[in-house]
C-alpha cells in the first residue's frame, strides 16, 4: 500500500503487532502510524501513547466498513484512507494525519463531526481538596444533589483512586458496575451515551451516579485517556458532571520518563485538566487551613483556577472566637480568596445522612450545613 507512494514516504518499520508499533513509536522510527480496526489490542491508551510520541495516526478502513471506522473514531482517530486509495489521496491522508489531534485533545475542525461531538455538552465540576479528609465526598455528593434539586440533570462520577466512597455515602453496592467498567468500555471504543446510562443508575430524581473503584488496588484501570473519554461522554447526556477525585496531584518521578506506564494520580490530574470549574474543599482547623492554602498554591502551579473555595466543618473551638472573620481574613491574606463558602460543623445531621445512605436535603432540609452547600451549588452555576 505505502509502496505506491514511491520515494515521497519512507517506511520506517512494518510492525507485526501493537507492542511492536508502540516500541517503534518510542524509538522515533516514524511520524505517522497506519492502523487497521482489526489490529489486536488497539485501544484508547495505545492511541494516546502514539500521540504522546508525536506520531500521527491514520486509520486504514475498507470501503463500506462503517463499523470499523466507527470503532477507530471512538478511539480518537480522525484521519482515514482506503487500502486501494490512489497515490495522491494516500499521500494527502498521510500528510494530513500529522496535524490531526486525538479526540481527547479536540477534534479537527475540518473533519466531519460525529453525533456525539455536535451534541450539547454539560459542564464538568471537579471537587478537589488537599490531604486529610476535609470532606470532599460529602460536599461532592450533596452538591450534586442540590444541583439536581434545582432542576438540572446531574451525573456524579467518583474517580478517587485512593479511597473512593461515593457508593457508601449513597448506600450503593460496591459490586455495582461503575468507573472501572466505563473506563474499560472507553479503552475499547464501545462507550457511548447509551452504554454509559446503563452504568450510571439514577439514585435520586435527575441524579445519576457512576460509582468508584471497589478496591484501591484497581487504580491502573483508570488511565488518563479513558477517564477523559468517560467525562466527555458523561457531559453529553446531562447538564452538570460533578467529579469527586483524590487529593494527590504530584507526578511519579520514577515513571515520568515512561509515558506508557499508568500513574495513580493521573485520574485526578485529568479531571482537573478538563474541568470547567473546580470546587476546592479544606477543613476549618489550623492543619486543614494550612493544607488548603498550600493546595491552592499547588493548583495555581498547575494553572488550575479554584472557582469556589469551601471551608468545611467550621467551628470556633478549632480557630478561636469569630471564626468566620478569622478564616476570611486568613484566606484573603495567604490564599487570595475573597469570598469562601463556610460550611459549619454539624456532626449529628451529617452522620444521620450518612447512616441513611442519602443526602442532607432528605434528613435535614433546614440545617445550616445544607444551606451552605446549596450556596456552593448556586455559585457553581452562577
Amino acid at each position: 500500500m505505502v509502496g505506491r507512494l514511491g520515494s515521497r514516504v519512507l517506511v520506517g518499520r512494518r510492525c507485526v503487532d501493537l507492542p511492536d508499533l508502540l516500541a517503534a513509536a518510542h524509538a522515533r522510527l516514524g511520524d505517522v502510524a497506519l492502523v487497521s480496526p482489526r489490529l489486536r489490542g488497539l485501544d484508547l491508551s495505545a492511541i494516546r501513547d502514539l500521540r504522546l510520541c508525536s506520531v500521527g495516526v491514520l486509520g486504514v478502513v475498507d470501503p463500506g466498513d462503517e463499523a470499523g471506522e466507527a470503532l477507530l473514531r471512538q478511539l480518537g482517530i480522525r484521519a482515514f484512507v482506503g487500502p486501494d486509495a490512489p497515490a495522491p489521496d494516500l499521500y494527502g491522508a498521510v500528510v494530513g494525519a500529522l496535524a490531526v489531534p486525538s479526540s481527547t485533545e479536540g477534534s479537527d475542525e475540518t473533519e466531519e463531526a460525529t453525533p456525539d461531538e455536535v451534541a450539547p455538552r454539560g459542564r464538568v465540576v471537579v471537587v478537589w481538596g488537599p490531604a486529610g479528609a476535609p470532606g470532599r465526598t460529602t460536599v461532592a455528593v450533596n452538591l450534586a444533589a442540590e444541583l439536581a434539586l434545582d432542576g438540572r440533570e446531574v451525573v456524579l462520577v467518583d474517580v478517587d483512586t485512593q479511597a473512593a466512597s461515593v457508593a457508601q455515602h449513597l448506600a450503593i453496592l460496591d459490586e455495582a458496575p461503575g468507573i472501572a467498567s466505563a473506563c474499560r468500555a472507553a479503552e475499547h471504543g464501545t462507550l457511548d451515551v447509551t452504554s454509559f446510562a446503563r452504568l450510571a443508575p439514577e439514585v435520586l430524581p435527575r441524579l445519576r451516579v457512576l460509582t468508584g473503584l471497589p478496591s484501591a488496588d484497581r487504580w491502573p484501570e483508570l488511565r488518563a485517556g479513558a477517564v477523559e473519554r468517560v467525562l466527555d461522554v458523561a457531559r453529553l447526556d446531562c447538564d452538570v458532571v460533578v467529579v469527586d477525585c483524590a487529593s494527590c496531584l504530584e507526578d511519579d518521578d520514577e515513571l515520568s520518563y515512561d509515558t506508557v506506564a499508568p500513574r495513580r494520580n493521573m485520574a485526578a490530574l485529568t479531571a482537573l485538566e478538563v474541568a470547567d470549574q473546580v470546587v476546592v474543599v479544606g477543613a476549618g482547623d489550623p492543619v486543614g487551613l494550612q493544607r488548603l492554602v498550600r493546595g491552592l498554591q499547588e493548583l495555581a502551579g498547575r494553572e488550575v483556577e479554584a472557582g469556589v473555595v469551601v471551608v468545611n466543618r467550621l467551628r470556633a473551638s478549632a480557630v478561636g472566637p469569630r471564626p468566620t472573620a478569622r478564616i476570611q481574613s486568613l484566606l484573603e491574606r495567604f490564599g487570595g480568596v475573597e469570598d469562601p463558602v463556610l460550611v459549619p460543623l454539624d456532626v449529628e445531621r451529617v452522620d444521620a445522612a450518612l447512616l441513611a445512605g442519602t443526602v442532607l436535603h432528605d434528613v435535614a432540609p433546614d440545617s445550616a450545613v445544607r444551606s451552605a452547600i446549596a450556596s456552593v451549588a448556586a455559585a457553581v452555576v452562577r
